[in-house]
């Protein structure tokens, strides 16, 4: 528990529903699925919320995603490696990596046998390194159900409880169609919510505004890689889809027509944030021969419906593009893991997927699917069972005393001023959307930024408590989004280098005595310090040739 939220007492004559468990799954994408399926098969009772439908809701759901899914035939999984290690400016750790290469690969197979269409090439071999998000999700939700485990949908959790020795022992939360407050009294907790994308519009992303971050940190969690979590989705202006895989059969244009030099989907996006700092940019799938036309429409077909709806054929005409925030989505920030079932700081909370830190697997740099859909996976999974096996050996009184930890708009205070949510979204937005603040970092403008934030903070925290739950959720969605931006640029400050995807513009090159992830966490004071990372015999004899 931290000392920012006064304890108060959860009491048994709760007026909403109640429901007591051993593990409760908070989101269902595929690392809430997969966590659940998971626990169940440890035998646990299992309850999953999930903030929209399970199944739909979320990044994965609405598109296809890679998956990192590499066999073990040693060279091939070396250059795999290789390749994420240094993009990630060598934070991440080789015996995570081989973790969740193999889980991944089982994970897969798993799918396979439970039926999902994977598809298969012109030799009859099955194609595994993708998945088209809507029949994987369908597929994930019915194998759920299968499993015993309850699904309470349009469900969002509104911050945790813990008990008197401060371990997570269940959360509350609202039904947001019939307004019905619920309570869950469980043996552990998983946080699958997924990251934070600052209601920028991407796609899936609506319900991913950093919440349950929100609740751990309540709790008193620590978070881990908060600076890298600047990722910006490439796409159309006029629409959500930000997969960003066909862009590298791009061209880009400037207001005129002419080709922008160096712009790029992959390494030449900065190009592109800076010409969309004084003006327009427009694409074009010109680079795309007919086959590879084909081929798009039946990988990713939701990727071309805005374009067919406004009549523009991306292959031949011109088409504004855009930089969307998509943050700890794409971005490798997130609660820190403890353990190899993924347990935090907080006895019987455990997080997966875009909720907890990816820098393991992938450093300071990710982007969309792939990785990220081998971490949901893998994370998922091992939280489950590690969350099923805390609750079996730590099992308490169903009447126990509990403890909120919620704060902004859930606490009394002494002030009475309404939480006007959208005011507070729009100026959290305004902080952290710009790419000179963001995209680029430095100094002067983090300070400023933080200086507007802190205070906004400290208003919130002052303010009274939502008149009713619908209230709630959308303060409380303000309030994460607040604190996750706060995390960032607190982090981002103390990393004076250019690492992975965290640049600043009076430190451009990579210091290699900064090798090191910056843990944060903190509530109404943020607090960052360093931590080791591990690093293979190998690793170390390079790393000390370096530095002497």
């Amino acid at each position: 528990m931290t000392q920012e939220t006064t304890r108060r007492k959860a009491t048994d004559a709760f007026a909403g529903k109640r429901h007591d468990v051993d593990v409760l799954i908070i989101g269902g994408g595929p690392a809430g699925t997969w966590a659940a399926i998971s626990a169940a098969a440890k035998g646990a009772r299992v309850l999953l919320a999930d903030k929209g439908y399970c199944g739909t809701s979320g990044a994965t759901a609405p598109s296809g995603t890679a998956v990192w899914y590499v066999p073990d035939d040693g060279q091939t999984r070396e250059r795999a490696k290789a390749s994420r290690f240094e993009m990630g400016g060598r934070l991440a750790e080789h015996e995570w990596m081989d973790r969740v290469l193999d889980q991944t690969w089982d994970n897969v197979q798993q799918l396979a046998d439970w039926g999902y269409p994977f598809p298969v090439d012109e030799f009859g071999a099955s194609q595994r390194t993708s998945v088209q998000g809507p029949e994987y999700m369908r597929l994930m939700r019915k194998r759920v159900k299968e499993s015993g485990a309850r699904i309470l949908d349009h469900s969002p959790v509104l911050e945790l409880l813990v008990d008197d020795e401060g371990a997570v022992a269940g959360a509350t939360g609202v039904n947001r169609q019939t307004g019905e407050t619920w309570q869950v009294r469980a043996g552990a907790v998983v946080i699958a919510t997924g990251g934070c994308a600052f209601l920028s519009r991407a796609l899936g992303c609506n319900v991913l505004t950093g919440d349950g971050q929100l609740m751990a940190a309540e709790a008193g969690a620590e978070l881990s890689g908060m600076e890298f979590s600047n990722a910006y989705g490439l796409g159309p202006a006029f629409a959500s889809v930000t997969k960003s895989m066909f862009y590298k059969w791009a061209t880009f244009y400037d207001e005129d027509g002419q080709k922008i030099e160096g712009a790029g989907s992959a390494r030449g996006r900065g190009v592109i944030a800076r010409e969309l700092s004084t003006g327009k940019v427009f694409g074009c799938l010109d680079q795309a021969d007919e086959q590879v036309r084909a081929w798009m429409r039946t990988a990713q077909p939701n990727f071309f419906l805005p374009f067919d709806r406004l009549g523009i054929d991306p292959f031949t005409q011109h088409f504004p593009v855009t930089l969307r925030l998509e943050g700890t989505v794409r971005g490798t920030g997130g609660l820190n893991v403890t353990g190899d079932d993924c347990a935090t700081s907080v006895p019987g909370l455990y997080a997966a997927g875009d909720a907890a830190t990816r820098e393991l697997i992938c450093g300071g740099f990710t982007g969309g699917g792939s990785h990220n859909a081998a971490w949901a996976m893998s994370s998922g999974f091992w939280a489950g069972a590690g969350a099923a096996t805390f609750a079996k050996h730590h099992r308490r009184a169903t009447s126990a005393s509990l403890y909120h930890t919620g704060g902004v708009a859930l606490q009394e205070t002494a002030r009475h001023a309404d939480i006007d949510s959208a005011q507070v979204i729009r100026a959290v937005q305004d902080e952290v959307f710009p790419f000179e603040r963001n995209w680029w970092r430095s100094a002067e403008l983090l300070d400023d930024s933080l200086g507007r934030l802190d205070a906004l903070w400290a208003r919130l925290r002052a303010s009274a408590p939502a008149r009713n739950a619908q209230e709630a959720v959308r303060a409380r969605e303000a309030a994460a989004m607040l604190a996750t931006a706060r995390w960032m640029y607190r982090s981002a400050q103390q990393r004076t280098e250019t690492r992975g995807m965290h640049r600043r513009v009076e430190y451009t090159a990579t210091d290699d005595t900064q090798h090191h992830r910056l843990l944060s966490g903190g509530l109404d004071e943020v607090w960052v310090r360093k931590h080791p990372v591990a690093v293979r015999a190998s690793q170390k004899l390079v790393l000390q040739g370096v530095a002497a």
